[in-house]
Protein backbone atom coordinates (compact mmCIF):
# COMPACT_ATOMS: atom_id res chain seq x y z
CA UNK A 1 0.00 0.00 0.00
CA UNK A 2 1.21 3.63 -1.08
CA UNK A 3 1.05 6.03 2.02
CA UNK A 4 0.42 9.52 1.11
CA UNK A 5 2.87 12.00 2.00
CA UNK A 6 2.37 14.22 5.05
CA UNK A 7 -0.15 17.06 5.06
CA UNK A 8 1.91 20.69 4.70
CA UNK A 9 2.39 22.30 8.13
CA UNK A 10 0.59 25.50 6.24
CA UNK A 11 -2.64 23.34 6.86
CA UNK A 12 -2.04 21.72 10.08
CA UNK A 13 -0.10 24.75 12.20
CA UNK A 14 -3.78 26.28 12.42
CA UNK A 15 -5.25 23.59 13.52
CA UNK A 16 -2.66 22.64 16.49
CA UNK A 17 -2.00 26.37 17.22
CA UNK A 18 -6.16 27.40 17.65
CA UNK A 19 -6.18 24.05 20.08
CA UNK A 20 -3.58 24.81 21.93
CA UNK A 21 -5.18 28.43 22.11
CA UNK A 22 -8.20 27.14 23.37
CA UNK A 23 -6.70 25.08 25.75
CA UNK A 24 -4.52 27.19 27.68
CA UNK A 25 -7.31 29.99 28.02
CA UNK A 26 -6.23 32.92 29.47
CA UNK A 27 -3.90 32.46 31.99
CA UNK A 28 -2.08 29.64 30.25
CA UNK A 29 -1.21 26.35 31.96
CA UNK A 30 -1.72 27.53 35.97
CA UNK A 31 -1.27 23.72 37.30
CA UNK A 32 2.40 23.24 35.39
CA UNK A 33 3.49 27.25 35.96
CA UNK A 34 2.84 26.57 39.84
CA UNK A 35 4.35 23.12 40.11
CA UNK A 36 7.49 22.82 38.10
CA UNK A 37 10.11 25.19 37.97
CA UNK A 38 10.81 26.47 34.57
CA UNK A 39 14.63 24.98 34.26
CA UNK A 40 13.30 21.03 34.36
CA UNK A 41 13.76 18.92 32.22
CA UNK A 42 11.67 15.79 31.16
CA UNK A 43 11.47 12.13 28.72
CA UNK A 44 8.48 10.66 27.94
CA UNK A 45 7.52 8.05 25.72
CA UNK A 46 4.53 8.02 23.75
CA UNK A 47 2.99 4.36 23.56
CA UNK A 48 -0.06 3.06 22.32
CA UNK A 49 -2.04 1.06 24.56
CA UNK A 50 -3.85 -1.32 22.16
CA UNK A 51 -3.27 -2.17 18.81
CA UNK A 52 -3.78 0.38 16.00
CA UNK A 53 -2.52 2.07 12.57
CA UNK A 54 -0.54 5.39 13.88
CA UNK A 55 -1.65 8.65 12.23
CA UNK A 56 -1.13 12.31 13.58
CA UNK A 57 2.63 12.35 14.73
CA UNK A 58 2.95 15.41 12.62
CA UNK A 59 0.58 17.10 14.71
CA UNK A 60 1.47 15.51 17.67
CA UNK A 61 4.97 17.06 17.55
CA UNK A 62 3.88 20.40 16.60
CA UNK A 63 1.90 20.71 19.25
CA UNK A 64 4.85 19.86 21.45
CA UNK A 65 7.00 22.18 19.77
CA UNK A 66 4.78 25.10 19.43
CA UNK A 67 5.10 25.37 23.15
CA UNK A 68 8.56 25.45 23.42
CA UNK A 69 10.54 24.90 19.92
CA UNK A 70 13.47 23.32 21.60
CA UNK A 71 11.43 20.46 22.57
CA UNK A 72 12.86 17.31 20.64
CA UNK A 73 10.45 14.59 18.90
CA UNK A 74 11.87 11.56 17.78
CA UNK A 75 9.12 9.19 16.04
CA UNK A 76 10.05 5.32 16.82
CA UNK A 77 7.04 4.83 14.04
CA UNK A 78 5.88 6.56 10.59
CA UNK A 79 2.31 7.58 10.27
CA UNK A 80 0.50 4.87 8.68
CA UNK A 81 2.47 2.06 10.82
CA UNK A 82 0.81 -1.02 12.64
CA UNK A 83 1.54 -1.15 16.35
CA UNK A 84 0.82 -3.48 19.34
CA UNK A 85 -0.29 -2.93 22.32
CA UNK A 86 2.76 -1.48 24.41
CA UNK A 87 4.81 -0.22 21.75
CA UNK A 88 6.54 3.25 21.69
CA UNK A 89 5.36 5.28 18.89
CA UNK A 90 7.29 8.05 19.65
CA UNK A 91 10.44 10.08 22.05
CA UNK A 92 9.85 13.35 23.22
CA UNK A 93 12.02 15.83 25.18
CA UNK A 94 12.61 18.93 26.51
CA UNK A 95 11.42 21.58 28.98
CA UNK A 96 8.93 19.75 31.58
CA UNK A 97 6.24 22.74 31.46
CA UNK A 98 6.28 22.68 27.83
CA UNK A 99 5.64 18.71 27.48
CA UNK A 100 3.06 19.22 29.72
CA UNK A 101 1.43 22.25 28.94
CA UNK A 102 0.97 20.30 25.34
CA UNK A 103 0.51 16.48 26.22
CA UNK A 104 -3.30 16.71 26.23
CA UNK A 105 -3.58 18.39 22.49
CA UNK A 106 -1.49 15.92 21.30
CA UNK A 107 -2.71 13.20 22.34
CA UNK A 108 -6.40 14.46 21.30
CA UNK A 109 -5.16 15.31 17.91
CA UNK A 110 -2.99 11.27 17.80
CA UNK A 111 -5.44 9.28 19.80
CA UNK A 112 -8.23 10.38 17.20
CA UNK A 113 -7.02 10.46 14.28
CA UNK A 114 -5.15 7.06 14.99
CA UNK A 115 -8.53 5.91 15.77
CA UNK A 116 -9.79 6.75 12.62
CA UNK A 117 -6.99 4.93 10.62
CA UNK A 118 -7.13 1.89 12.28
CA UNK A 119 -10.98 1.82 11.75
CA UNK A 120 -10.43 2.57 8.19
CA UNK A 121 -7.67 -0.48 8.34
CA UNK A 122 -10.44 -2.75 10.21
CA UNK A 123 -12.90 -2.63 6.36
CA UNK A 124 -10.11 -2.69 4.07
CA UNK A 125 -8.62 -5.60 5.82
CA UNK A 126 -12.28 -7.46 5.64
CA UNK A 127 -12.45 -6.74 1.98
CA UNK A 128 -9.53 -6.84 0.31
CA UNK A 129 -9.93 -9.97 -1.21
CA UNK A 130 -12.94 -8.49 -2.85
CA UNK A 131 -10.60 -5.59 -4.68
CA UNK A 132 -13.45 -2.80 -3.65
CA UNK A 133 -12.18 0.30 -1.99
CA UNK A 134 -13.27 1.60 1.21
CA UNK A 135 -13.97 5.55 1.16
CA UNK A 136 -14.81 7.87 3.70
CA UNK A 137 -17.50 10.77 3.29
CA UNK A 138 -18.27 14.07 4.20
CA UNK A 139 -19.86 13.18 7.52
CA UNK A 140 -16.19 14.80 9.04
CA UNK A 141 -15.46 16.70 12.67
CA UNK A 142 -15.97 20.62 11.74
CA UNK A 143 -12.51 22.02 11.02
CA UNK A 144 -10.88 18.19 10.99
CA UNK A 145 -11.99 17.34 7.50
CA UNK A 146 -8.51 17.43 5.96
CA UNK A 147 -7.00 16.00 9.09
CA UNK A 148 -9.59 12.87 8.68
CA UNK A 149 -9.14 12.55 5.54
CA UNK A 150 -5.63 12.21 5.36
CA UNK A 151 -6.19 9.48 8.19
CA UNK A 152 -8.47 7.36 6.31
CA UNK A 153 -5.62 7.16 3.83
CA UNK A 154 -3.27 6.21 6.37
CA UNK A 155 -5.47 3.27 7.56
CA UNK A 156 -5.47 2.16 3.54
CA UNK A 157 -8.88 3.52 2.52
CA UNK A 158 -9.52 6.17 -0.36
CA UNK A 159 -11.14 9.60 0.12
CA UNK A 160 -14.24 10.84 -1.74
CA UNK A 161 -15.13 14.13 -2.23
CA UNK A 162 -13.94 16.61 0.19
CA UNK A 163 -16.50 19.21 -0.42
CA UNK A 164 -19.57 20.68 -2.24
CA UNK A 165 -17.26 22.22 -4.67
CA UNK A 166 -14.66 19.33 -5.98
CA UNK A 167 -17.53 17.15 -7.65
CA UNK A 168 -21.28 16.68 -8.25
CA UNK A 169 -23.29 14.43 -6.08
CA UNK A 170 -27.37 14.21 -6.97
CA UNK A 171 -28.56 12.73 -3.77
CA UNK A 172 -32.64 11.79 -3.72
CA UNK A 173 -33.56 15.41 -2.23
CA UNK A 174 -31.74 17.31 -5.01
CA UNK A 175 -33.92 14.51 -7.58
CA UNK A 176 -37.35 15.73 -5.86
CA UNK A 177 -36.54 19.68 -6.05
CA UNK A 178 -35.64 19.21 -9.89
CA UNK A 179 -38.77 17.20 -10.52
CA UNK A 180 -36.75 13.81 -11.49
CA UNK A 181 -32.94 11.91 -12.29
CA UNK A 182 -32.83 13.37 -15.94
CA UNK A 183 -33.30 17.26 -15.20
CA UNK A 184 -31.23 16.96 -12.42
CA UNK A 185 -28.38 15.69 -14.42
CA UNK A 186 -29.49 17.74 -17.38
CA UNK A 187 -28.58 20.90 -15.06
CA UNK A 188 -25.60 19.97 -12.94
CA UNK A 189 -24.08 19.21 -16.65
CA UNK A 190 -24.36 22.24 -17.76
CA UNK A 191 -23.65 24.23 -14.65
CA UNK A 192 -20.43 22.75 -13.99
CA UNK A 193 -17.08 21.95 -15.90
CA UNK A 194 -15.79 19.41 -18.13
CA UNK A 195 -13.61 18.00 -15.61
CA UNK A 196 -15.90 18.01 -12.60
CA UNK A 197 -17.48 14.05 -12.13
CA UNK A 198 -21.67 13.62 -11.83
CA UNK A 199 -22.67 10.81 -9.12
CA UNK A 200 -26.36 10.32 -9.02
CA UNK A 201 -27.30 8.40 -5.52
CA UNK A 202 -30.63 5.70 -6.70
CA UNK A 203 -32.43 3.60 -4.40
CA UNK A 204 -33.88 1.22 -6.65
CA UNK A 205 -32.70 -0.13 -10.22
CA UNK A 206 -35.23 1.53 -12.71
CA UNK A 207 -33.11 4.81 -11.07
CA UNK A 208 -30.18 3.29 -11.90
CA UNK A 209 -31.07 2.44 -15.39
CA UNK A 210 -32.24 6.25 -15.75
CA UNK A 211 -29.01 7.60 -14.48
CA UNK A 212 -27.04 5.10 -16.54
CA UNK A 213 -28.94 5.79 -19.69
CA UNK A 214 -27.28 9.48 -19.09
CA UNK A 215 -24.36 8.33 -19.12
CA UNK A 216 -23.03 9.54 -15.42
CA UNK A 217 -19.91 8.76 -14.19
CA UNK A 218 -20.57 7.37 -10.62
CA UNK A 219 -23.89 5.89 -8.98
CA UNK A 220 -24.57 5.37 -5.40
CA UNK A 221 -26.55 2.10 -5.08
CA UNK A 222 -28.19 3.37 -1.28
CA UNK A 223 -29.32 0.82 1.77
CA UNK A 224 -29.39 -2.02 -1.40
CA UNK A 225 -29.78 -5.81 -0.38
CA UNK A 226 -26.95 -8.01 -1.00
CA UNK A 227 -28.89 -8.84 -4.24
CA UNK A 228 -29.69 -5.69 -5.33
CA UNK A 229 -26.30 -4.49 -5.40
CA UNK A 230 -25.58 -7.59 -7.09
CA UNK A 231 -28.04 -6.88 -9.68
CA UNK A 232 -27.25 -3.18 -9.75
CA UNK A 233 -23.30 -4.39 -10.38
CA UNK A 234 -24.00 -6.45 -13.62
CA UNK A 235 -26.70 -3.96 -14.67
CA UNK A 236 -23.88 -1.25 -14.53
CA UNK A 237 -21.26 -3.78 -16.47
CA UNK A 238 -18.84 -0.94 -15.82
CA UNK A 239 -20.72 1.88 -17.44
CA UNK A 240 -19.88 3.59 -14.04
CA UNK A 241 -18.09 3.73 -11.12
CA UNK A 242 -20.42 2.11 -8.21
CA UNK A 243 -20.43 2.51 -4.64
CA UNK A 244 -22.29 0.89 -2.10
CA UNK A 245 -23.73 2.99 0.94
CA UNK A 246 -25.71 2.06 4.18
CA UNK A 247 -25.09 -0.03 7.41
CA UNK A 248 -21.71 -1.00 6.48
CA UNK A 249 -19.81 -2.58 9.22
CA UNK A 250 -16.25 -4.36 9.84
CA UNK A 251 -19.44 -7.95 9.22
CA UNK A 252 -20.94 -6.81 6.87
CA UNK A 253 -18.01 -5.02 4.76
CA UNK A 254 -17.12 -8.50 2.99
CA UNK A 255 -20.83 -9.38 2.07
CA UNK A 256 -20.78 -6.32 -0.18
CA UNK A 257 -17.46 -6.14 -1.11
CA UNK A 258 -18.65 -9.79 -2.84
CA UNK A 259 -21.25 -8.28 -4.55
CA UNK A 260 -18.65 -6.67 -6.88
CA UNK A 261 -19.00 -3.04 -6.08
CA UNK A 262 -15.57 -0.39 -6.52
CA UNK A 263 -16.36 1.62 -3.86
CA UNK A 264 -17.90 1.08 -0.29
CA UNK A 265 -18.52 4.71 1.83
CA UNK A 266 -18.63 4.50 5.28
CA UNK A 267 -19.67 7.53 7.14
CA UNK A 268 -18.89 6.64 10.65
CA UNK A 269 -14.94 6.27 9.93
CA UNK A 270 -14.50 9.56 10.49
CA UNK A 271 -17.28 11.00 12.25
CA UNK A 272 -17.55 8.73 15.48
CA UNK A 273 -14.67 5.97 14.82
CA UNK A 274 -13.06 5.62 18.50
CA UNK A 275 -10.31 6.81 19.63
CA UNK A 276 -6.80 4.90 20.07
CA UNK A 277 -5.28 4.41 23.27
CA UNK A 278 -1.67 6.27 23.19
CA UNK A 279 -0.42 7.34 26.57
CA UNK A 280 2.27 9.75 27.29
CA UNK A 281 4.48 7.99 30.39
CA UNK A 282 7.68 9.19 32.11
CA UNK A 283 10.56 7.77 30.90
CA UNK A 284 13.52 7.06 33.53
CA UNK A 285 17.11 7.48 32.65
Amino acid sequence: MSLPPPLPAVIIEPLVRAALQEDLGRAGDITSGAIVPGDVAWRAVLAAREPGVVAGLDLAAMAFRLMDPSVNFEPRVADGARVSAGQPIAEVSGPARALLSAERVALNFLTHLSGVATATATIADAIGPFGAKVVCTRKTIPGLRALQKHAVRLGGGANHRFGLDDAVLIKDNHIAVAGGIAPAVERARAAVGHLVKIEVEVDTLEQLEQALALGVDAVLLDNMSFHELRRAVAVTAGRAVTEASGRVTPETAPAIAETGVDLISVGWLTHSSRALDVGLDHQAG
